[in-house]
């Protein structure tokens, strides 16, 4: 079994109740929710410590069978035991899930096939956890005296002459794939060996401002 959470707490700073906020005609999470809930066998959570979440999220399919403990609701509360949390819980409820796929609600453009397709290269690649990405221009420096460059600078490259090791990639936050024993041993959504999920450009928006917002309506309405 795959357990697909999706985190959505009630407290947000850039945007206030930016996971209720009405993103081209629908709140903000209930876009993730229709995304995972068209993908068979995950088993959609959502975990919240917000009663209203819960029932916008209950209305659209998911489960949210408890609320999340205000311990785990804080500012400054990582992603990882929340998501160890619903583990525990499901264990106790259905069984011990295989793998966890982590979904980020501010993350809500996604193409049709994205999800299974991310599931299915997470099986046959035989890895233990799988990062979403989307590729950058390999134009990229760390500040430093001297800056330094991730390119050579005497050699500048052409980007459709890239090699696979010269290509950089910018990971999005909008989605994970980890082996449950991974959460369990290293705390840690990506652990043992590692792959890259390759999304499509326009999947790499992460809602955290006003503008975010405005760009994503316009991407959803595209689609």
């Amino acid at each position: 079994m795959t357990l697909c959470v999706i985190p959505a707490r009630g407290g947000s700073k850039g945007v206030p109740r930016k996971n209720l906020l009405d993103v081209d005609g629908k709140p903000l999470i209930v876009w993730t929710i229709e995304q995972a809930l068209a993908v068979p066998d995950l088993d959609v959570l959502v975990s919240t410590d917000d009663e209203e979440i819960a029932e916008v999220a209950r209305a659209a399919g998911a489960r949210v069978p408890w609320l999340r403990p205000a311990d785990l609701a804080q500012d400054t509360t990582p992603t990882e035991p929340v998501v160890r949390h619903a583990i525990e819980q499901v264990s106790a409820e259905r069984g011990r899930p295989d793998a966890v796929m982590l979904l980020q609600a501010t993350s809500p453009v996604r193409h049709d096939d994205t999800l299974a397709r991310a599931l299915a290269e997470f099986s046959d690649s035989g890895v233990d956890s799988m990062v979403g990405v989307v590729e950058q221009p390999p134009f990229i420096w760390q500040a430093g005296d001297p800056p330094t460059a991730a390119y050579d600078v005497t050699a500048r490259p052409r980007r459709q002459d890239l090699t696979p090791e010269g290509r950089r990639y910018r990971e999005t936050g909008s989605l994970y794939v980890t082996r449950t024993e991974v959460y369990e041993q290293h705390d840690n959504r990506l652990g043992g060996r590692i792959g890259l999920f390759v999304m499509h450009e326009d999947e790499g928006i992460d809602i955290d401002t006003e503008l975010d917002v405005a760009l994503a309506v316009r991407l959803l309405t595209a689609r």
